[in-house]
């Protein structure tokens, strides 16, 4: 592997009052498994000392990595606002503050739907109509309570909590605004003595046997009927390729391989990385499955994510099956993998999973498939 700083857009300084942000970009040679070449190029941003943005794309030739780099330091060459260090307001609503947290963040890379949403909702509450310095745990408390009520459960109230804490401490550093994180403290220890909060609990949801039979019948009939969307293909891809419902509808003919029989996820999900791009492997049921689908554009499956939820929620309820989630598939898929003797490594491969630790999340193995050894 080898690093190169390229020379035209290696380091880009923008003075901004007393701030000072740098631009810079390296471009790392790389050789693949099959001997060819692949370049890495990594964009950062840094803002008085800290990294506050990083994003990296490979490309087959050097000279797409450095254009790509160019174009990010373009785009970065404009003056990156700073963070203000007050809010205009000197009584700023929980309300400004939140909106003012998410235009800062978004100045420098864009956040994720779903810290997005859960931000948005929470400027929406009650609890956001009232001065922020002015909040106590009482308040905090109460909140949690009326969360509770509407239908909201335990870890759902909990991320609420979550972002407060986040969100008002980085006003706090950020803005100098004088909130006692403690308000927050003493209401979440509170909240977990009377179990109104709680962290998510990790699913070990698989469908049975039954399910599986009773939704491809139920698919089948359907897609005879109306062919708009082949569910009973996307379900079933789902369980051979442990791939995401987002990432299903992006898959591309173009980046399949048909002599290794590989495909790549754009835009694979991850907390801080945007752009990436990973090489996955197909069991054969899942390269069959994709062979069988009429490529009307570069898109294998191109349709809504949304539209494919709803029709695996619509169909789970129509059937009585309770508390399957289309997510659930990639348990299962997952589980199958080592069902069928695929090491952690190996299994990696296919699902594209970050960490061991988090692979481990998914290997709901039913004991009865077992081998004594």
């Amino acid at each position: 592997c080898r690093t190169d700083v390229a020379p035209k857009f290696g380091s880009c300084r923008t003075e901004i009052s007393r701030f000072e942000s740098i631009f810079m970009a390296t471009i790392k040679t790389r050789q693949r498994k099959d001997g060819s070449l692949a370049y890495l190029s990594e964009v950062r941003v840094k803002r008085n000392g800290r990294i506050v943005h990083r994003e990296s794309r490979t490309f087959d030739r050097r000279t797409q990595a450095k254009a790509w780099a160019e174009s990010r330091e373009k785009k970065f060459a404009k003056k990156i606002p700073a963070p203000k260090r007050s809010l205009k307001l000197t009584q700023p609503t929980l309300c400004r503050v939140l909106e003012k947290y998410r235009e800062d963040v978004s100045e420098v890379r864009p956040m994720g739907r779903s810290k997005t949403s859960s931000i948005r909702f929470l400027e929406k509450c009650e609890i956001a109509k009232m001065t922020a310095c002015e909040i106590k745990s009482s308040d905090i408390i109460a909140h949690v309570r009326s969360r509770r009520q509407s239908g909201a459960g335990p870890s759902t109230a909990n991320n609420d909590i979550v972002w407060l804490r986040v969100i008002l401490r980085y006003a706090r550093a950020a803005w100098d605004l004088p909130f006692k994180l403690s308000v927050i403290d003493n209401a979440s220890e509170v909240l977990k003595a009377e179990k109104l909060i709680s962290k998510a609990k990790s699913r070990s949801r698989r469908p049975t046997a039954d399910e599986l039979g009773a939704l491809t019948d139920f698919f089948e009939r359907r897609d005879k009927r109306r062919s708009n969307i082949p569910m009973n293909d996307i379900m079933w891809f789902a369980i051979h390729s442990a791939r995401r419902q987002a990432e299903i509808t992006n898959l591309l003919f173009s980046d399949n391989d048909e002599d290794s029989q590989t495909g790549a996820v754009r835009d694979l999900k991850h907390p801080t990385e945007r752009d990436r791009i990973r090489r996955f492997k197909y069991v054969p049921e899942a390269w069959e499955i994709i062979c069988r689908q009429v490529p009307d554009d570069n898109r294998i499956f191109p349709f809504e994510p949304r539209s494919i939820g709803s029709a695996f929620r619509q169909a789970c309820k129509l059937l009585d099956i309770h508390d399957l989630r289309f997510h659930d598939l990639r348990h299962e898929a997952t589980s199958r993998l080592f069902e069928a003797g695929y090491s952690i490594v190996e299994v990696q491969q296919f699902t594209l999973h970050d960490s061991w630790g988090t692979l481990s999340r998914y290997t709901h193995l039913r004991p009865e498939t077992i081998q004594i050894r």
